[in-house]
């Protein structure tokens, strides 16, 4: 059999590739960049693409950005399997398997309302990771658990 690659979406002569996002999280993913559609530069989504490793995957690419290491661990804590790729004239400068850091710090809120870091402006909500798979955070005051789900809840403001 012939098999004919397609490429879908046009490659970018400087910016940023995350590839390999889990298939339906694109969308979260533009929430945690701040990418609005209002934007100067241009970004390509592709949502629900072929995938020999994965079935499934989405993939954006963004034109003359380069991402925080904020926006990647935000990333790799709703998609830890993407890739994110830096591309300088045309070809891949810099390719990072993205890994969940071991505390996430000032990201995310505490679900207890009991919890200092909701009452005290002076603490800053941080949370150990406990599990990568499921994802499962402690918060370090109050030892409430964030899962992978209340973290899409806080990023998209909506039930998954």
């Amino acid at each position: 059999m012939n098999e004919k690659k397609e490429i879908l979406v046009a490659k970018i002569e400087n910016g940023t590739v995350i590839d390999h996002i889990t298939a339906g999280r694109a969308l979260a993913v533009l929430k945690i960049l701040n990418i609005t559609g209002k934007e100067k530069n241009r970004v390509s989504i592709l949502i629900n693409a072929d995938s020999k490793k994965m079935i499934k995957k989405d993939i954006i690419k963004v034109e003359e950005r380069e991402l925080s290491a904020d926006e990647v661990s935000l990333i790799s804590l709703i998609s830890l399997d993407a890739t994110v790729n830096i591309v300088k004239g045309y070809e891949i400068v810099k390719k990072t398997k993205l890994t969940l850091p071991k505390r996430v710090k000032g990201l995310l809120r505490c679900n207890s309302h009991t919890c200092i870091s909701n009452q005290d402006p002076e603490a800053t909500p941080t949370f150990n990771v406990i599990e990568s798979k499921p994802l499962k955070l402690s918060c370090v005051y109050c030892r409430t658990y964030l899962y992978e789900e209340d973290v899409l809840y806080q990023i998209l403001g909506e039930k998954q």
